[in-house]
């Protein structure tokens, strides 16, 4: 398993769950000098980014970009992919096709949390069909551009769609049915502790549908700092033979270099020593 830590550029909200946010060359330099193995790049635009400077960038530092993540698309440029107004859809999706050209050149994936939307009201159905019928789009121009998408369940006070893991699962079989194959899982320590009865037994019950995973103690705060037990969990991790990255999407405290060092010098030893 590899260690990734969210970051963003210097245009991202302070608002964003990330640790670090700035020039990327300032942030990668101190990504890497903690010992992280990859970036997960938070944008709100492609035009956020040069792709020549960040591919310089990753490779100066030796880095990976395993996600690209789309928290800032639903909270900044206020659009989601299962809205009620069509030109609202149209405008995710415009973007979400921008965010898939830029994770084709980087081969990584593209997360659909809270930018899936909310019911708020609505019956249920009407939002899940027309959040199908949007993310079918995507995932067939994600196909075309080998790019895979991954679904995040989010606890129940960000969203209230698609909360847990099994609602996780339940789509990305639906979406199996119509015959795509790259949608995955994207599981959230964090939300997870909120919504399941049990993480790790949610996770055996995901088993290889996950393709990438956040880590946050119960607090937000960096792994060490809550109640949740990260030894059984890396080994629920193991036992399923998830062998990709564990990314931390954590709050930026005490301070951003604290959070940093102190959540990967914690997963690392423990995955060392198991």
């Amino acid at each position: 398993m590899k260690i990734g830590l969210a970051v963003a550029p210097e245009k991202a909200s302070p608002l964003a769950f990330v640790v670090f946010r700035g020039r990327l060359v300032n942030v990668l330099e101190k990504v890497a000098g903690f010992g992280y193995q990859g970036i997960e790049l938070a944008l709100a635009s492609s035009e956020e980014i040069d792709i020549k400077e960040l591919r310089d960038l990753l490779v100066r530092f030796k880095l990976e970009l395993p996600v690209i993540s789309t928290g800032r698309v639903f909270a900044e440029c206020k659009v989601s992919l299962s809205h009620p107004e069509e030109e609202i859809r149209n405008r995710a999706i415009e973007i979400m096709k921008s965010l898939i050209d830029v994770a084709s050149e980087f081969r990584s994936k593209v997360n659909i949390g809270r930018i899936r939307g909310i019911v708020d009201g609505e019956e249920r159905e009407l939002v899940e069909r027309r959040f199908i019928n949007t993310v079918a789009q995507l995932l067939e121009y994600a196909k075309n551009k080998e790019v895979e998408l991954i679904i995040e369940p989010v606890n129940r006070y960000e969203t209230d769609f698609i909360n847990t893991v099994e609602e996780g699962l339940e789509i990305i079989e639906e979406f199996n049915r119509l015959g795509f194959s790259n949608l995955g899982l994207m599981p959230d320590l964090f939300h997870m502790n909120i919504e399941e009865k049990s993480i790790e037994e949610s996770l055996k019950l995901a088993g290889n549908k996950i393709s990438y995973i956040h880590f946050a103690d119960s607090n937000r705060y960096a792994p060490g700092n809550g109640h949740l037990d990260f030894i059984s969990i890396i080994n629920t991790l193991k036992e399923i033979g998830y062998d990709g990255y564990i990314t931390l999407e954590i709050l930026p405290k005490p301070e951003p270099e604290i959070a940093a060092s102190k959540g990967i010098e914690f997963i690392r030893n423990i995955i060392r020593s198991q």
